[in-house]
């Protein structure tokens, strides 16, 4: 393994590349990766990087798509293609043009676990880190709102608006695996352990929570408090990070099953094949990019 790092790193350097890993991927990805975080905050981090020349997206297929979108000047390369979110296909641009034919005046939210091509039929997109501030900033009360119908749920709850979900049913196969029960059964061992859970998590799943946020919210707040246990609803990825900037604080997953097979298939060789023979580029046909881009810049310009 070390030197397959070592090699990853030369190649890296050779061909002013960097490396980005999103906090669900495997802890030898997080290791060498440049920059981990959740998918906007890793695209952030590509258009801030002036002089990288090749983007490797260690995550999912749109969270590389947004990537490309965001750094047209750049090549994005996704380590497997078969890296893909069940989530984002639920979206399709005739599930929005049926709704927009439903509620013709409501704008469309896409959150940007979504494909490219749902992007560009959306007025704005959204994170579930800010998805609530998102929801705010529109001078709208019913809003369109796809594809996870928990984070819609959420973000109702939070906004008092009138949430349209589509479709119907979307969902995180990953999140639905949390189950209050489990909570119940671990808070029984840990009394006192503090529990956060992901807003794609079931409503039932999120009144168990004191905190619910995104990813990278979890791991500011639990930076911030001053629990030394807690109790995690969200893919086991993230607790690599939690340990590593926490070492004298606990992290238990509330459910030790849910893993995203599909951020798992990323892998040090995947890695290394696909940054020597530059494989697996991520390119979004330019009329496409052009709307998508519109939609992830209004997101920037939203305070949060």
């Amino acid at each position: 393994m070390k030197d397959l790092i070592t090699k990853i790193q030369q190649l890296k350097s050779e061909k002013q590349a960097i490396i980005l890993a999103h906090n669900y991927q495997r802890p030898e990805i997080q290791e060498i990766a440049d920059y981990v975080g959740d998918s906007i905050e890793l695209s952030r981090k590509a258009m801030e990087e002036k002089d990288a020349k090749i983007i490797v997206f260690s995550a999912v297929d749109f969270m590389a798509q947004s990537a490309a979108i965001l750094n047209p000047t750049k090549k994005v390369l996704l380590p497997t293609l078969g890296a893909r979110c069940p989530m984002a296909q639920m979206l399709t641009v005739d599930e929005i043009q049926h709704a927009k034919k439903r509620y013709p005046k409501a704008p469309v939210v896409v959150y940007v676990n979504t494909l490219a091509e749902a992007k560009a039929y959306s007025d704005i997109c959204c994170t579930s880190a800010n998805a609530v501030e998102v929801i705010n900033s529109l001078d709208a009360e019913t809003i369109l709102f796809g594809p996870d119908r928990n984070l819609a749920e959420y973000v109702a709850e939070k906004t008092g608006k009138k949430i349209v979900p589509i479709p119907e049913w979307g969902f995180c196969p990953t999140h639905l695996l949390f189950q209050p029960e489990d909570v119940t059964i671990l808070k029984q061992q840990y009394p006192q352990a503090v529990v956060m859970v992901h807003p794609e998590c079931s409503a039932e799943m999120r009144k168990t929570a004191d905190y619910i946020g995104s990813t990278s919210k979890m791991c500011k707040y639990a930076k911030a408090s001053k629990a030394k246990t807690f109790i995690v609803g969200t893919e086991e990825g993230i607790l690599h990070r939690l340990r590593k900037e926490n070492p004298d604080k606990q992290f238990i997953i509330a459910y030790a099953d849910a893993i995203c097979p599909n951020m798992k298939l990323t892998t040090l060789d995947r890695v290394y094949t696909s940054l020597k023979e530059e494989k697996h580029i991520i390119e979004v046909p330019e009329p496409v990019a052009k709307k998508a881009r519109v939609a992830l810049q209004q997101m920037f310009e939203v305070k949060s």
